[in-house]
């Protein structure tokens, strides 16, 4: 059967990532792990990571969407990965302290922009413009005006 997996490539630490993400990720399961390798799971998401050297970096170009429900979600997942040197950007996005980035975003947020109401939409869309962290007791506030 074909399959499409991302395959990670950290300069040399794939065994601290992959423990980094196994203490992130709750349902986290790692099949394989070497000093240069390794085959791990992430909410059930399948990832392949090796360690090839420094010369090329990950960008925003590549993300990975972390879909949540409520605000404790977010500030789990936001305060985890942006721990021991990642950084806050803007929009529900940031990088982890491998230079990853990742999207953390409530399902509300979706919902409000999607809404056919296009000024309410919008409001929510400027509120969301001026977050870092996504909250969503401020897109709620947007939306109802």
């Amino acid at each position: 059967m074909t399959s499409i997996t991302p395959f990670l490539w950290f300069a040399n630490n794939v065994p601290e990532a992959v423990a980094f993400y196994k203490a992130v990720f709750p349902n986290a399961k790692v099949e394989t792990v070497s000093d240069s390798m390794a085959v791990f799971e992430l909410e059930g998401q399948r990832f392949h990571a090796l360690n090839g050297g420094p010369q090329y970096r990950f960008t925003e170009a590549v993300s990975f969407f972390i879909s949540v429900e409520t605000q404790a979600e977010v500030d789990y997942f936001w305060s985890r990965l942006t721990a021991d040197g990642g950084e806050e950007s803007r929009c529900g996005w940031l990088k982890d302290k491998f230079g990853l980035s990742w999207q953390v975003i409530p399902s509300a947020l979706g919902r409000y922009l999607g809404d056919s109401d296009r000024t309410r939409a919008n409001r929510v869309m400027q509120a969301m413009m001026e977050m870092r962290k996504i909250v969503i007791a401020d897109l709620d506030r947007a939306y109802a005006g």
